[in-house]
């Protein structure tokens, strides 16, 4: 028997709904588990990036994650797209009632 998969536009549907949901908390993770920052991310630092790895890869731009009830940042790197058709669709911060939650980047 089969497990029942889910359409990417199904699993972005899921996902809001759950973080829309969530996004009241005052804490900064929901009872579902979902960061929650409650204040506006502090601006994007500027990165000097190092030599390429190699042909083909990619530079994935740093951004802040909120751990601890505070902004950290994490520093940007190089990745190896999965497939050379595939480009890198960068993560972001969106503001939903109540804070504001990591939309994590990826490949597609």
């Amino acid at each position: 028997m089969s497990r029942p998969t889910m359409t990417r536009h199904g699993w972005y549907a899921a996902a809001t709904a759950a973080l829309l949901a969530t996004a009241g908390c005052s804490g900064s993770i929901s009872p579902s588990g979902v960061e929650v920052a409650i204040r506006r991310p502090p601006p994007r630092r500027v990165e000097v990036r190092t030599t390429t790895p190699g042909p083909g890869y990619v530079w994935i731009d740093g951004h802040y994650a909120w751990q601890g009830g505070d902004y950290v940042w994490v520093g940007g790197r190089w990745e190896s797209p999965p497939s050379p058709r595939q480009h890198w669709h960068a993560g972001r911060w969106v503001h939903a009632r109540g804070g504001w939650y990591w939309q994590e980047g990826h490949w597609g």
